[in-house]
Parts: structure tokens; C-alpha cells; sequence
């Protein structure tokens, strides 16, 4: 019958999305930020939801992002290689500054939602057909009354998320989710297309980005003399 439910969560934050490099398929490990997001943002989830599996891409951002939530359901994290990032071949590990001065109109028309195809990178139905095709291998051995949590990249995400909306691969309808957040899709009734519906898109611990990658508050963070407090 397959899951009712997907969970496709976005890893925590990482040093290079804290100095906005292109990460594609470079294998780095969360920052001390992202450990943070990584476990708050798993107590959240585990709040609205009860994962009956959880598979990760075999990066390892993704994978400590996922142990986080396992760990506290009691799950394996099952690594499934399809989940990857999308590769950006030489662009990676480069800031947007960096790509833009040694390739300016391959940069220029990625921008612009265009395919820069001389870099080596992967292109979008590429990335949104391993994708799809490994989540559908996972929905596949659930019941409807089961959740799977699919942890992985941001642009693996909205490619995959497009896939199962019927929507094209290059479509630029979604915003890129934050690091720790997640979409939720439900299986459609009856056949129909698209078979998947989508109900909440960027969930998480926070809709302020700029208070989120802040990391936790820190008893030196905050002055007595000036704290705002509500009224007693």
C-alpha cells in the first residue's frame, strides 16, 4: 500500500552554510549551530509526529541531522546513496562571489533558473528522478498508517518535492527551506494525480532565519540590566 506520510527534512547547518558556499556533494559535518538546530529541530518533529522509519542521504550533514531524530524515536537511520545533494562539480565548495567572477554567464543563467551544463554539475530531472525513485522505494515497504522521514539536501529537496507534485523539475514555485525544516506530503485518496499532497512546507522550530542560525541562547547573550520581561 505504501506510507501516508512523508517527512522530507533539510539537514542542520553546516560551516559552509554558515559562509554561503555551494556545498553539492562535499562531504562536511554540521557545526556546532548545526548540532543544535539538528536536535531541537528532531524534539519538534517528534512532537507532531511518530516516524516509523528514517532513511538519510549517506552525507554526512544528513546523516548526523537524522541520528539526532532516530536516536530519540528509537530508529536506525537507514542511508540510501539516492538521497544525495545535487553535484554542482566545480562549483562546489565556492561562494555565489566566487562562481559569478569566474563564470559569470553560466552564473548568470543558473540565477536566472537556467542549467550551467559546462560546470559538471547535475542537472535538476537528474536529481528529482534518483530522488523520487528512492523515496518511492522506501513508501513502498510502509503502510498507509506510517510515516518515513526522508533526510536530505536543499536542492535534492525541492527538486524531489516538485517530482511528486507533477510538477516540472526546473520549477522555482518553492522557496528553499531552512536548515532543520521539513516538508510534509500525504498520500492522495483514490487514484489520482499528483498521488501526493503537500501540508506544510518550511515546518520548524523557527520561521526567523536570522534568530535560528544564531544558535541557542546563552546565559551571556542576554544583559539583567536591560531584559525586557512580560508583566507578572
Amino acid at each position: 500500500m505504501g506510507a501516508g506520510r512523508i517527512v522530507l527534512w533539510r539537514h542542520a547547518r553546516t560551516a559552509y552554510n554558515a559562509s554561503a558556499r555551494l556545498q553539492g556533494q562535499i562531504d562536511i559535518p554540521l557545526d556546532a549551530v548545526g548540532r543544535w538546530q539538528a536536535r531541537t529541530a528532531a524534539a519538534r518533529l517528534l512532537g507532531r509526529h511518530e516516524p516509523t522509519r528514517v532513511v538519510s542521504s549517506d552525507l554526512t550533514r544528513a546523516r548526523e541531522t537524522a541520528a539526532a531524530l532516530a536516536s530519540a524515536a528509537e530508529l536506525d537511520v537507514v542511508l540510501d546513496e539516492r538521497l544525495r545533494e545535487r553535484a554542482f562539480g566545480e562549483w562546489e565548495g565556492l561562494s555565489g562571489e566566487e562562481i559569478a567572477e569566474r563564470w559569470p554567464a553560466e552564473y548568470a543563467l543558473w540565477r536566472g533558473g537556467g542549467e550551467p551544463e559546462r560546470v559538471g554539475a547535475e542537472m535538476r530531472a537528474a536529481v528529482a528522478a534518483r530522488m523520487a525513485e528512492g523515496v518511492a522505494a522506501h513508501v513502498a515497504t510502509l503502510e498507509r498508517t506510517d510515516t518515513l522521514v526522508v533526510v536530505s539536501h536543499g536542492a535534492a529537496l525541492s527538486s524531489v518535492v516538485a517530482e511528486l507534485l507533477d510538477l516540472p523539475a526546473a520549477s522555482r514555485a518553492f522557496a528553499g527551506m531552512l536548515n532543520a525544516h521539513w516538508a510534509e506530503l500525504v498520500a492522495a485518496r483514490n487514484d489520482v494525480r499528483p498521488a501526493w499532497r503537500l501540508v506544510g512546507y518550511n515546518v520548524g522550530p523557527s520561521d526567523v532565519s536570522t534568530d535560528w542560525n544564531a544558535g541557542p541562547d546563552r546565559a551571556g547573550d542576554v544583559d539583567p540590566d536591560t531584559e525586557t520581561r512580560d508583566p507578572d
